[in-house]
């Protein structure tokens, strides 16, 4: 059995893996694709090692198909078309007020225990959801993203014609778009790079690149005065923070969806005070949540064959990893896990 480990900064390695066969309440899968997520790229940086252990199987995003089933497992059969919802919730405490998906004790799998980058992996079987048979295995592959981006759009409480600004415009943010549109939001996206820009254009989004542009005025202008009423901030940047706090209006909306660690981003708290804003914390995902992308990825709303950039076999881990360093205008990155 083939697996691919993250060995060190800047190094994944293809070895032979274990297939685990499952034990109670487990479920053995057969691999089919796991995107690449910014997370992974965090790893193969080299800036996770204490967290993951390295030598270590990694990735999340993924679809597969049932193999083998562990006693007592009756949500899923053999064969059944499936997608992970890589979170293990430990103990319950008292500090998590019953979200035990951004809880004390949750382990991530695919960064705290071994991913889907292999062509066997068992897991819980409560972390398995069925897909339907008219959505591929490959399209599969997109859900556990854009769960993330449901999440996102639940915590923003997103209703139907507000005006909505996207701050990012990679895999998320482009997927963030997508959930607003479906809930009839009125989307803009701020993004700097051209060939994302052309592609999200060509997808039907209002879109600003704020170094050419001046965002603000063209959002005054498209919004006739009124503004956003939730900004989803997924660049990570400064200028990104800066912007969440100058476009929203009056109780507006800020989702922070990009991880801000390493330096701190200086925030104009003013604002929050003067036209009394909100600011949004949004991690992960819920089980409802992977319900709805399923929903929304069933319904044939996202085009995902124009945000896959690359589909590559896992024996070409590495060479996939460099590509994604080196193409900052790439989307969603797919392995084929039994290739």
């Amino acid at each position: 059995m083939k697996a691919a480990f993250y060995k060190e900064k800047g190094q994944f390695i293809l070895g032979e893996g274990k297939s685990i066969s499952p034990g109670v309440g487990e479920v053995r899968l057969d691999v089919a694709f796991c995107g690449v997520c910014g997370t992974d790229v965090h790893i193969y940086h080299g800036v996770m090692d204490q967290r993951v252990g390295p030598p270590q199987t990694v990735g999340h995003e993924a679809s597969a198909t049932v193999a083998e089933l562990g006693e007592g497992v009756t949500n899923v059969k053999v064969g059944d078309k499936v997608a992970v919802r890589p979170l293990k919730f430990g103990e319950p405490h008292p500090f998590d007020k019953g979200f035990p998906h951004v809880g004390k004790n949750l382990k991530f799998i695919g960064i705290d225990e071994q991913g889907a980058f292999q062509n066997s992996w068992t897991v819980p079987d409560y972390t398995l959801h069925k897909l339907p048979e008219e959505l591929s295995l490959k399209h599969g592959a997109f859900i556990e993203p854009l769960a993330v981006a449901c999440h996102d759009v639940k915590i923003g409480r997103v209703t139907k014609d507000e005006h909505c600004l996207v701050i990012g415009g990679g895999p998320i943010g482009t997927l963030i778009a997508f959930v607003l549109r479906e809930k009839g939001a009125k989307v803009i996206i701020s993004e700097v790079n051209e060939t994302r820009l052309e592609m999200l254009a060509d997808l039907g989004f209002e879109t600003i690149n704020p170094i050419k542009d001046n965002l603000m005025e063209k959002i005054e202008g498209l919004t006739n005065g009124a503004m956003i009423d939730c900004a989803f901030e997924v660049s990570g940047s400064q200028a990104g923070v800066q912007t969440m706090t100058d476009v929203v209006n009056v109780r507006g909306r800020i989702v922070m969806v990009a991880i801000h660690g390493g330096e701190q981003k200086k925030v104009d708290l003013f604002k929050f005070f003067w036209s009394e804003i909100e600011l949004l914390g949004a991690r992960l995902y819920q089980e409802e949540d992977y319900e709805e992308a399923i929903r929304i990825a069933s319904s044939g709303a996202i085009p995902f064959d124009t945000l896959v950039t690359k589909v590559d076999s896992l024996e070409n881990i590495q060479k996939i990893f460099e590509e994604i360093d080196n193409n900052p205008a790439g989307m969603k990155y797919l392995i084929d896990c039994q290739k």
